[in-house]
């Protein structure tokens, strides 16, 4: 795990909330098979200049949560249901027309695999320069001379040749960093990044997520950090929303939750990472099996068959359809009949240094 503190916050939270989304659903259907719910009944909310993670194993729903955020889910064999309201308007349901149009220029997204993300048959300056095209109808020399400043201010050097590169032709870190500046192009509101630092290098790594606070800091942009990485999490997420199975089952200040998580998936999570202050020898406390290993909602509670905390009680349909995301504290909301207490805590769960 990779510990990355950057500097606080400033003080532009303020207002309504750019994004709202309220019991957000995604189904997937196919002719002849059961549905599979990827996300179910996910509520969250995020302010100007505030950094919001999702947490979780693959397979958690975090990257579906996203997708039909931005409206980039497939129509043909998809439900999605629930409210996702950007500054107040309603997403769900809107034109491609009047998606195309807030795509790029009012929110932006940081896809999970940069090669797979762009076009190889292009050139890197074209790539970035269509977007100022679209959303900001600068002359072809504005437009250059805009993506030469934007691939500088992501740190990508010699940022004047790179344009005329394509993609096999950069690092994976170039390759991470020039998406970063497709999505900063327009200066959005709001900004999803999904997995933005898998498989770089630790150094590389450190310099994308300062360049991400400092967009959230300078420009007070909302950012949806998507990760599996609690790293990444502890430096740089204000609130945390922990997923498994389609929803969320625990949501905290990431202080509290490094320091105290409640949530016993939450807790495996922090007990399986490395501690570079614990002593030699000591084995890791992984969570037992895999995230297949569930049971519907309907059943009960998703996560009792891989929990060392579950009773008879977690595995009936009224845990799972009726016990809600509840009150667990000042800031704190839980989804859980028997959460781990204190001052116990699981074998590395907590996270004095983590979170520092």
């Amino acid at each position: 795990m990779t510990i990355v503190e950057l500097p606080p916050h400033g003080d532009d939270r303020t207002g309504r909330p750019v994004l709202e989304v309220d019991e957000l659903t995604v189904t997937f259907a196919r002719k002849g098979e059961q549905p599979t719910h990827a996300v179910d009944g996910v509520s969250f909310s995020v302010a100007p200049g505030e950094t919001v993670g999702l947490v979780g194993e693959s397979g958690c729903g975090k990257s579906v949560t996203s997708l039909a955020i931005m409206g980039l889910l497939p129509r043909r064999g998809v439900q999605v249901g629930g409210s996702v309201r950007f500054d107040g308007h309603e997403l769900l349901g809107a034109s491609d027309r009047t998606l195309r149009r807030m795509r790029g220029a009012d929110m932006a997204m940081v896809f999970q695999d940069p090669l797979s993300s762009l076009n190889p048959t292009v050139p890197i300056g074209t790539q970035v320069t269509e977007v100022l095209f679209e959303h900001r109808e600068m002359s072809r020399k504005e437009a250059v001379d805009e993506a030469t400043r934007l691939l500088d201010r992501v740190g990508i050097p010699d940022p004047a040749r790179r344009l005329k590169e394509y993609p096999h032709q950069l690092s994976g870190g170039m390759r991470q960093r020039a998406l970063i500046a497709m999505a900063l192009a327009c200066s959005p509101r709001l900004l999803i990044a999904d997995e933005p630092t898998t498989a770089l290098d630790v150094t590389i790594q450190a310099q994308i997520l300062e360049l991400l606070r400092e967009l959230v800091v300078d420009s007070g942009t909302a950012l949806v950090m998507i990760t599996h990485d609690l790293g990444v999490v502890a430096g740089l997420c204000d609130r945390v929303h922990v997923m498994y199975a389609g929803r969320i089952i625990e949501s905290a200040d990431r202080h509290d939750l490094f320091a105290r998580p409640r949530q016993p998936y939450t807790g495996g999570l922090l007990a399986s990472v490395p501690r570079l202050d614990g002593a030699r020898g000591v084995p890791l406390h992984p969570i037992r099996g895999s995230a297949r290993d569930v049971i519907p909602w309907t059943e009960g509670c998703a996560f009792a068959p891989r929990c060392d905390n579950a009773q008879d009680d977690c595995l009936t349909e009224v845990a799972g359809s009726t016990v809600p995301l509840e009150l667990d504290g000042p800031g704190r909301e839980l989804r859980c009949r028997h959460p781990l207490e204190y001052p116990r805590s699981p074998a590395g769960a907590t996270a004095s240094g983590a979170a520092r």
